[in-house]
């Protein structure tokens, strides 16, 4: 699997969407896990965060003066929610930028590899409720996906999502996990 996603990425071109007049923020699809049995660190939000309440996500967050970069940005933001220190993290690749509707943010995600006998914890207890690690094996498995109704401005809207047990991976989140899960499968015709 491991070689799979280097592959997947290593000839994937991202678009980058400039910024204009969103917050920008930079995120990191974390794994962890031996070859073969790879799996994406999420967080759960808490209830008493700004935007996305309860919600699932990567590691990450909004760009700060001091960053060089929005791989900093990430780097940074995954250190201080989940204690990973960017020096333990090989990045593998870049995925699309992507950006949410009500907080505005645009999400520049990158994907990176814990190196083997450091795993996340939590260690911003005001952002973040608990981690899931989500195999990728599961969430490539078609009966993981499925449909959420959300409703946005008084419009009920349905959109992609996956499910792990009692969790729903959906919105921006789903859409980056989406595109990486593409790659993946593209790389293995």
């Amino acid at each position: 699997m491991r070689e799979r996603i280097r592959s997947a990425l290593a000839t994937h071109r991202a678009v980058e969407i400039p910024v204009g007049d969103r917050r920008a923020a930079g995120v990191l699809l974390l794994l962890e896990g031996a070859p073969g049995d790879e799996h994406i660190v999420f967080q759960v939000r808490t209830q008493t965060v700004r935007h996305h309440r309860g919600e699932i996500s990567f590691p990450g967050g909004r760009h700060d003066p001091g960053d060089l970069t929005l791989l900093h940005t990430a780097l940074r933001e995954t250190h201080e929610e989940v204690g990973v220190p960017p020096e333990a993290v090989t990045i593998l690749g870049q995925l699309d930028d992507t950006f949410t509707r009500g907080s505005n943010y645009l999400i520049r995600p990158f994907v990176g590899l814990v190196e083997e006998g450091v795993t996340a914890t939590v260690t911003a207890r005001r952002e973040v409720s608990e981690l899931l690690w989500v195999p990728v094996t599961h969430l490539l498995d078609p009966a993981s996906h499925i449909w959420k109704v959300t409703d946005w401005e008084g419009a009920m809207e349905t959109t992609p999502a996956y499910q792990y047990g009692e969790h729903v991976i959906w919105g921006a989140t789903a859409r980056m996990l989406g595109q990486f899960l593409g790659l993946i499968e593209e790389a293995h015709r």
